[in-house]
């Protein structure tokens, strides 16, 4: 006698028709995807707020430590790169989708609403007021941030140094001095500067007093700073 077979998804179709009808579970599943979208939608309209926060409530047990960073350490990563790190309705690139899952994700683990959120990111993608890699950050409290989501490529590596030299004015004096110091090393002498006693210090102090001052004048005219004077500031430069 041959054995019939039965096909479990015709199963489970008879069982699922026994006690609810076809409109009813699209009904439900419509309920259920428009409940995510709305929660989506309220996370975006979080993202985009001016409503300001420095602190979430967090389940401590859940958080993730390769996550927690202080202000001072995202202040460094901000000088050093010439990066912002501001609010986040200031953000004008738009917050992909992943980063809104992640958020929901982390609402649901802890049972909170997140708010107050940070991004990092160069100063070009932000609405500044006038006067690459985003991360996404909500405040913990007592200055320290939850790292949430990462998105776009990675920094290129030479960006540090790029704006090494005007990452403070220390820097900047510094390599005005290295500057200055290869000009006067590379000045050919002449039978005049034999003559004259300490010439390549008097070339030196030249050539650094004409670059610090050509700099300056071109820097603060344009309508720029520091690195350390901008990383959390929310006016634009010229």
């Amino acid at each position: 006698m041959l054995t019939t077979k039965t096909n479990l998804v015709s199963e489970l179709l008879k069982n699922r028709n026994k006690s609810i009808s076809e409109d009813e579970i699209m009904e439900e599943v419509f309920a259920i995807l428009n409940q995510n979208e709305v929660e989506r939608q309220l996370i975006k309209e979080a993202i985009s707020s001016n409503h300001s926060t420095n602190t979430n409530n967090f389940n401590f047990d859940l958080l993730e430590s390769n996550c927690i960073f202080h202000i001072n350490q995202i202040q460094k990563i901000c000088v050093d790169y010439r990066l912002r790190f501001l609010e986040s309705y200031l953000f004008q690139n738009g917050i992909p989708e992943e980063a809104i899952t992640q958020i929901s994700r982390l609402e649901k683990e802890h049972q909170i609403e997140l708010s107050g959120f940070k991004i990092v990111a160069p100063s070009k993608t932000f609405n500044l007021k006038n006067y690459d890699d985003p991360l996404l950050f909500a405040p913990i409290g007592n200055n320290y941030y939850y790292l949430i989501h990462q998105w776009g490529n990675d920094l290129n590596a030479l960006r540090k140094w790029q704006f090494k030299p005007i990452k403070n004015i220390e820097n900047f004096l510094i390599f005005s001095v290295v500057l200055s110091w290869i000009v006067a090393l590379i000045t050919p002498e002449t039978n005049l500067s034999k003559q004259i006693p300490m010439a390549s210090l008097i070339v030196f102090l030249f050539a650094f007093k004409s670059i610090v001052g050509v700099a300056l004048y071109y820097f603060f005219m344009m309508g720029k700073n520091f690195n350390s004077e901008i990383w959390n500031r929310e006016f634009k430069e010229n």
